[in-house]
């Protein structure tokens, strides 16, 4: 009887804390991104709901302090009734018709309109409604990681990558050797983490482009998501529950977390989508093979991985976790 009463204590402490966080952030978001949003048609348990996922990274050069990039953009849809989860990876230099700019690189909504741009861009072109929406700042993840005790990646191919030399002589930067990963699975600290999902160019596969860096800006995200579900971060909650928000701004209550996390856990398929096109210039030019992933990720359509065509980066969708850089 003591052990149940104490169980229920805890929930009820590390729920309070969560709570206190979870609306920490939402006093982050403006409320203009708020009205941006379209209204759920249920609860998130029984109805299908789309969260626009934003990470964001800013330079910390003196140059572009004040620069708002949208680095990752991921839409997530659950769908409960099917038990399946539906990720769509968008590029960030897809071009598209941005409301009031007109044709740009999609991730120019997140720097010229704040999050409120992005999800009216992003839910027009996509004609996908979004109903919530999280900004998570990558450079505040290194902490959160810590606290999660790290994180788990499998690093597909071994990485090495000279990018913020940490060293203050440029001497010494010369003789460094960069960042590296091995191959396999890794487990990261917030520090490599971090690194890891910075990563754009990678001396042994110069194949590797913005592509991928989005690619393990998500499986960075994912991990998280992971670990914040876990048994062990629930025994902790109480004493980091109202410091694990503090990377994200959303409009998601507490609750909406936690009904989040059961649709994640009951999930029976996770499916991987992505948008693609030709790279011109610096630019994406959108595929017609875009508008089949989006019917793919509402449900229309089979799940087809990427046909083979003349785009750049072909869009497709995968059941499971493809592995970045997966053609």
């Amino acid at each position: 009887m003591l052990s149940l009463v104490f169980f229920v204590v805890w929930a009820l402490l590390g729920y309070l804390t969560f709570r206190g966080g979870v609306s920490a952030a939402n006093k982050r978001l403006p409320k203009t991104a708020r009205n941006a949003l379209t209204a759920d048609n249920g609860a998130m348990l029984s109805n299908s709901t789309s969260i626009l996922l934003l990470g964001t990274d800013h330079s910390a050069q003196v140059s572009r302090v004040s620069d708002r990039h949208s680095d990752s953009i991921t839409l997530l849809r659950t769908d409960p009734s099917h038990g399946r989860l539906y990720y769509l990876s968008i590029p960030r230099d897809l071009q598209v018709e941005v409301p009031g700019y007109g044709a740009a690189k999609i991730n120019t909504a997140y720097q010229v309109g704040g999050p409120r741009l992005a999800i009216r861009t992003i839910a027009t072109y996509t004609d996908i409604p979004v109903n919530h929406v999280i900004v998570v700042d990558f450079s505040q993840f290194r902490d959160l990681i810590d606290k999660l005790g790290g994180i788990d990646v499998v690093v597909p191919r071994p990485i090495v990558s000279k990018f913020d030399c940490p060293y203050a002589s440029p001497v010494r930067c010369s003789r460094w050797p960069g960042w590296r990963f091995a191959k396999g699975k890794q487990h990261l600290d917030g520090r490599r983490a971090l690194i890891y999902s910075r990563v754009r160019k990678n001396a042994l596969n110069p194949a590797e482009t913005d592509i991928t860096r989005g690619e393990r800006n998500q499986q960075v995200l994912q991990a998280v998501m992971s670990k914040l579900a876990s048994f062990g971060t629930y025994v902790r909650m109480p004493f980091i529950g109202g410091s694990l928000l503090k990377p994200l701004t959303t409009d998601l209550s507490a609750n909406q977390f936690l009904e989040l996390g059961w649709n994640k856990f009951r999930a029976g398929r996770t499916i991987h989508c992505r948008l693609g096109g030709s790279s011109t210039g610096g630019v994406i030019t959108p595929s017609e093979d875009n508008a089949k992933v989006i019917l793919m990720v509402l449900g229309k359509s089979a799940v087809q991985p990427p046909a083979p065509s003349g785009d750049t980066y072909p869009p497709g969708c995968f059941v499971g976790n493809p592995a970045p850089g997966t053609k």
